[in-house]
């Protein structure tokens, strides 16, 4: 029997995470095995803000947010493995490591965000996350995640 997989599209995806437009930056989620992995998947347009300033000239998109991206493909993970138990709890960041970024991102680039839980004790959740196009590792990093109440 072969392993049940997940698909979100971005209506299923803004149920599971607080992010929103700027900086909801995954527009779906495909392949999705609760408790293991998942590959997200954005489609970069010349109509994200961050290409007014980073860089006109040569539009890039910020290496941060390709990190961001697959921490919110992590976090896409995390609330369909643990379900209802992460409603109203928010997926902080602990730790980024071994970041590494090989190739610019660029308008009508379509990256895929591979994300592989590699352990997890209670809240904290840690993760690999490899970013590529078209087949092109353009970016990778080893992450820490946990989930919080928020502040009131």
């Amino acid at each position: 029997m072969g392993v049940d997989t997940v698909n979100l599209n971005i209506d299923e995806i803004k149920k599971l995470i607080p992010h929103r437009p700027p900086l909801l930056l995954i527009d779906r989620v495909e392949d999705l095995i609760q408790d293991q992995e998942a590959t997200g998947i954005k489609a970069v347009s010349m109509g994200e803000p961050f290409f007014v300033g980073h860089f006109p000239d040569f539009p890039v998109m910020p290496g941060v947010l390709i990190v961001e991206a697959l921490a919110q493909t992590a976090a896409c993970m995390v609330a369909v493995t643990l379900g209802d138990a992460t409603k109203g709890k928010l997926v902080f960041f602990t730790t980024i490591e071994k970041a590494r970024f090989r190739t610019p991102v660029r308008p009508g680039d379509m990256m895929r965000l591979h994300v592989t839980k590699t352990a997890a004790k209670g809240p904290l959740w840690k993760f690999t996350g490899i970013a590529s196009v078209d087949g092109k590792t353009v970016a990778e990093a080893e992450f820490g995640a946990m989930t919080v109440d928020p502040a009131r």
